[in-house]
């Protein structure tokens, strides 16, 4: 089976494999929706407070403004994967595109909080269909294999860099400007994005999808916010039993799907990638992995922030290294894993993350501007290592054709380990730092909002007399640190059993070297099943 591109031929399997002319320059295009995204993941945190000062939201709709475009994307991204295999990668990219940053006016001149929670959910409408189509259309440009791992390597280097450029632009931004420009910054990039992509990228798509099932877009789209909606709302509010429903009701959608799947002659998701033990190994690698990092990532900014007391852009600075590692593994991991294997680099990048989260177990206030940059250089290192040959191995053990839905899946393990990661080992943290001794003398009223959270304590500090208020914060910010002691512990262990098992499940699994090996036995055939 043959791939279509734009101008509607099909070519042989010869043809197909050449390299195509522009691949370099369209890649560029298509990193810099990454980068964007990646921006935008991490910008927003920094810009909470002064949104909230203007448009005082309330408690509810302030964390619906943190989580519906999370809520959303992870939803929607198998679905809009799927979709741009069927009706074109080009074309959904530039749409969803042209939609990011039209929500991103809407967002930026907000002037109320249903307002703001509006947009943030539109744009994670657009923004699920941008990161499948980017890497499926990688797929498609680049045929030989060394080429695909280097540009998969600067997909995921981009995406590096743009969280951590986030908090360093929006600190920078925050202290000029007023807080929706932190959202008008996608205008100029999304422009571009659209101006040069619509010349430079070729469209590519499955030439016989099928249609694209409703029903099975509504059920993914119900289990998936379900199950993320309630393991995220149980980490905040306790085992209620609504929680709990919601929760049931979202997995019973997801047991729904995959029974659909597997009745239908042109399914959303062919489930017969799982059967692929390279395609499930790096899946499984990823969810764990971002499961064990995601706690450390959002509660690291509050450490630097409200324990240490530095400037929104200082603290970004602090966190760029491990940025600067993950882009240099990430351009690096191609090359290394075919001179090792994929599964030592996989396995031995994993370790390497879980062994710097031990040396996060030993955090506190007086914790060195250098000791922290080092730990977070070597996790990104590790992680820059795992995920951009994880993200090869998942393009490539699968059909050009489906290219699509095997990155949303890639990165639906992404958000949903994200969401279970803050929402375990933050019920960890939180359950820690609530169980602190408030010094004598504070009232009730102060001791209570302060064991909410460690922003409480800052607040409830603030008016109090100084004595009072430098012992309840000192108290709360120890608290604290021993919470998020033990949670790097927790992901630590969960790093190091992820490395565990991704040295079994990718035991044989190697990057082809040549356009005449892509297609060999780790590949999977167009129905779905294994090559012989």
């Amino acid at each position: 089976m043959t791939e279509t591109i734009a101008s509607g031929r099909a070519g042989s399997a010869h043809v197909d494999d050449q390299p195509r002319p522009g691949r370099w320059l369209a890649l560029a295009v298509l990193v810099l929706a990454v980068l964007l995204v990646g921006v935008d993941a991490t910008v927003l945190g920094l810009a909470t407070p002064f949104l909230s000062e203007d448009l005082r939201p309330s408690g509810a709709q302030l964390l619906w403004i943190g989580d519906i475009y999370s809520f959303v994307i992870a939803g929607l991204l198998v679905s809009m994967g799927s979709l741009g295999d069927r009706i074109g990668r080009k074309k959904l990219l530039l749409l969803g595109a042209v939609g990011f940053g039209a929500m991103s006016v809407l967002a930026a001149y907000a002037t109320s909080p249903e307002m703001m929670i509006a947009a943030r959910a539109l744009q994670g409408v657009a923004g699920a269909t941008l990161m499948p189509a980017t890497l499926a259309l990688i797929r498609n440009l680049f045929h030989d294999p060394r080429e695909r791992s280097l540009a998969i390597g600067i997909w995921g280097a981009m995406a590096s860099a743009g969280m951590a450029v986030g908090p360093v632009l929006g600190g920078f931004l925050l202290g000029h400007f007023w807080w929706g420009s932190v959202f008008l910054i996608n205008l100029p990039v999304m422009a571009l994005l659209v101006a040069v992509g619509a010349k430079v990228i070729p469209e590519s798509r499955n030439p016989d999808p099928g249609p694209w099932d409703l029903p099975s877009v509504a059920l993914v789209l119900v289990g998936i916010v379900g199950v993320v909606y309630a393991v995220k709302e149980a980490a905040v509010e306790g085992y209620r039993w609504d929680i709990a429903a919601v929760g049931a009701v979202g997995v019973l959608a997801l047991v729904a799907f995959v029974r659909r799947q597997r009745t239908l002659a042109s399914p959303l998701l062919n489930m017969k990638l799982f059967h692929h033990r390279g395609f499930s190994g790096a899946v499984l690698a990823d969810l764990l992995t971002i499961l064990g990092l995601s706690g450390l990532v959002f509660f690291l900014s509050q450490f630097l922030q409200m324990v240490q007391q530095r400037s929104p852009l200082n603290a970004g600075l602090v966190e760029l290294p491990a940025a600067v590692g993950a882009v240099g593994a990430g351009l690096a991991a191609g090359w290394v894993a075919r001179r090792l294997s994929v599964r030592i680099v996989v396995a031995g990048g994993l370790a390497v993350v879980g062994l710097a989260l031990v040396g996060c177990t030993t955090l506190h206030g007086d914790t060195g501007t250098a000791a922290l940059c080092v730990i977070l250089f070597v996790v990104g290192v590790g992680a820059g290592f795992s995920f951009t040959v994880t993200a090869d191995v998942i393009l490539s053990s699968v059909p050009k054709e489906e290219a699509g839905a095997a990155s949303a899946v890639s990165e639906t393990a992404y958000e949903l380990g994200a969401a279970l990661g803050i929402a375990l080992l933050g019920s960890i943290v939180t359950s820690l730092y609530r169980g602190f001794a408030t010094p004598d003398g504070v009232p009730e009223s102060a001791a209570h909002a302060a064991r909410e959270s460690l922003g409480g304590a800052v607040e409830a500090s603030g008016q109090l007399p100084a004595d009072q208020a430098a012992a309840l914060l000192k108290t709360a910010q120890d608290s604290f640190v021993g919470g998020v002691d033990v949670a790097a512990g927790v992901g630590a262990v969960v790093l190091l059993s992820a490395s565990v098992a991704a040295w079994f499940l990718l035991r044989g699994q190697e990057l082809a070297n040549s356009p005449a090996t892509a297609t060999a036995p780790a590949e999977l055939t167009a129905d779905g099943a294994p090559r012989a």
